[in-house]
């Protein structure tokens, strides 16, 4: 019997954007950087980008493909309900293929051993679980983790308290593991120390049996005292040398009255504990009160600034980064709202990249980065990890659109595109890396070790050409990008020459800005309907 594939359908599913590979420019007065290393750690190079968010990861996509470690977003949750910073309502299908869009760009961004978390709540996480079924193969669905949103049940729900959000987490490949947990409060304190054993806390066990029989694991003990002690029934765990090895270190200790033994267990040889899927510990991974209480506490004088209504708290993005990353590794944020994931990143010694549209940007996740790297923020995670400042990071926004339209609707350059920026805009859409050349002025960019790039809004004529043909050399190649020439394209081997703008024009939706919902938009929206940006809203989407 066949099997069937089942999918998840909606309406305008098959409707894809041909996303423009924007480049990124970087505004010095916004990046922010120590004054001085705190430590040999400091990590300088992270990103906060502001921009749409669909073509910010696309933006991404040729540099970081296979480089991202975690990425956790915390996208609308499409429950109708207007908030201070976004509009949370969307029709159901337009928000899959929005979700969808970004999750296929996304998957590409995470390395091998890396994986994705997706805050959500009943509104559309069952159905968010299918689109990413779709997306990563079932087989890289790790897990649903439930976690405790709120620390006050709503009295006025008409059927039930919802004070959980669900938390969807998968995996870049099948065999993904977490990283292990050290084990909660309440079973550390069964280990002691009394006798200051150098091993450190202990507690007292008996040793255990073989779980198969063993002949040379079945030999009687003798106690101090002369007792013999007799073996289990399948013999015991170790052989008789490492026995004798553990009794004389102190590991295997007889009862006083010599009727058995005794094991220690030492707590530096767990090796931590697997994470479980309820987060309920309100003090291990925090609520939505906390985090805005922690915000308010960070800005006490902002009064005229509104804080989000329901943000994620710093403990819990610590959770889920010591769980699925180490030191330097690269987490991702393009829901990045208030700046939290940046922040405890960057607290925890990760490199970042957060993707931000809203003004929220430069009123809320900017002062707040400034305070963590000049030390000021003590809140969240700050003494748990015992942050004391340090590293940066570089403010960059998308550049305008490459193409754009005159006032016969003929497409042309862009007239904020300066020779720099075209050249790199260009290396992007043909998939070649930019990096001008010091010597070479025709080099802008190579795709291999013997192929370049080079660009130019020019007319080059046949002399130009086999001047730049004979520099080039017969052991090299080169893409030509220019803005007409005089030969036909074929006339040298070692050149590939092509029109610009012509030659990218099918390319992408050119000029196109905005990838989000207007609510305007909408069928039958009114016509004095606020326009209002939802997919580079805040995070932080329930109303718990």
């Amino acid at each position: 019997m066949k099997k069937t594939k089942l999918e998840l359908t909606w309406i305008g599913k098959d409707k894809r954007p041909k996303l423009e590979p924007r480049i990124l420019l970087e505004d010095p007065s916004k990046s922010y950087h120590a004054k001085h290393k705190v430590t040999d750690n400091d990590i300088f190079d992270n990103k906060l980008i502001f921009g749409d968010n669909l073509l910010a990861l696309k933006a991404l996509e040729q540099e970081y493909t296979g480089k991202v470690k975690c990425v956790f977003i915390d996208p609308p949750y499409n429950t109708g309900s207007a908030f201070e910073h976004y509009d949370d309502g969307v029709e159901h299908s337009i928000w899959l293929s929005l979700m969808r869009d970004r999750l296929e760009i996304v998957r590409n961004l995470l390395s091998d051993d890396g994986s994705l978390w997706i805050a959500i709540d009943d509104n559309e996480g069952h159905y968010l679980k299918v689109l990413c079924d779709e997306i990563f193969g079932r087989s890289c669905f790790s897990s649903t983790v439930i976690w405790r949103s709120t620390d006050n049940s709503n009295n006025d729900a008409k059927k039930f308290s919802v004070d959980h959000n669900m938390i969807l987490v998968y995996s870049k490949e099948p065999d993904w593991r977490t990283n292990r947990l050290d084990p909660p409060a309440e079973k550390r304190k069964h280990f002691k120390n009394p006798d200051d054993d150098p091993r450190g806390p202990w507690f007292d066990g008996n040793p255990l049996s073989s779980p198969n029989y063993r002949e040379n694991l079945c030999y009687d003990l003798i106690a101090p005292n002369g007792n013999i002690i007799k073996h289990p029934t399948n013999g015991w765990r170790w052989s008789k040398g490492t026995m004798e090895e553990k009794i004389s270190s102190g590991e295997i200790r007889f009862k006083e009255d010599g009727t058995g033994i005794r094991r220690r267990t030492y707590l530096k040889d767990q090796g931590g504990l697997p994470p479980t899927t309820l987060w309920a510990d309100l003090e291990e991974t925090g609520h939505n009160r906390q985090a805005k209480y922690e915000q308010k506490k960070l800005f006490p004088d902002w009064g005229k600034i509104k804080w989000f209504g329901t943000p994620k708290p710093e403990k819990l993005i610590f959770q889920i980064l010591r769980i699925a990353t180490e030191a330097n590794d690269l987490v991702l944020d393009s829901f990045a709202g208030s700046g939290t994931t940046g922040a405890v990143a960057h607290k925890m010694g990760r490199k970042w990249i957060m993707i931000e549209l809203g003004e929220h940007c430069h009123t809320h996740i900017i002062p707040r980065l400034q305070k963590v790297i000049d030390g000021d923020d003590q809140g969240g995670i700050s003494k748990a990890v015992n942050w004391q400042g340090g590293g940066g990071f570089r403010y960059y926004s998308l550049a305008p659109s490459l193409i754009e339209y005159d006032h016969f609707g003929q497409a042309i350059i862009n007239k904020a595109y300066q020779a720099e920026m075209l050249a790199e805009a260009i290396c992007k859409l043909e998939g070649f890396i930019y990096a001008p050349s010091e010597t070479e002025w025709w080099n802008h960019g190579y795709s291999t070790e013997s192929d370049f790039l080079y660009v130019t809004t020019q007319n080059l004529s046949v002399a130009k050409l086999e001047q730049i043909s004979e520099e080039v050399g017969k052991n090299r190649t080169l893409l030509i990008c220019c803005g007409a020439f005089r030969c036909k394209a074929d006339r040298f081997d070692n050149l590939t020459i092509k029109k610009i703008p012509k030659m990218v024009l099918s390319r992408c939706e050119w000029a196109h800005d905005d990838y989000s919902l207007n609510v305007e938009n909408l069928p039958m929206a009114q016509k004095d309907a606020e326009q209002v940006d939802l997919f580079d809203g805040d995070a932080g989407r329930d109303k718990s």
